[in-house]
């Protein structure tokens, strides 16, 4: 078998949002883990279109665009 690409990481969810991905995960008869996996592989590129935290400075893009 081919080495394995797998890292130990803790995450942490609001309450109410774990039992959420608990209770998919049991219907889906699936781990946790695997739920979040493919939650991000669904949303990664639509999260990708946020701006990033230096994107944005007092309200204003850099672009010059206001921030709504």
């Amino acid at each position: 078998m081919a080495g394995s690409d797998k890292q130990k990481q803790s995450l942490y969810f609001p309450e109410g949002m774990l039992g959420e991905i608990k209770v998919e995960a049991n219907r889906q008869d699936r781990s946790l883990s695997w739920i979040v996996q493919q939650a991000w592989r669904i949303a990664r590129s639509e999260i990708m279109r946020f701006p990033s935290v230096g994107d944005v400075v007092g309200g204003v893009r850099r672009t010059g665009e206001q921030d709504e």
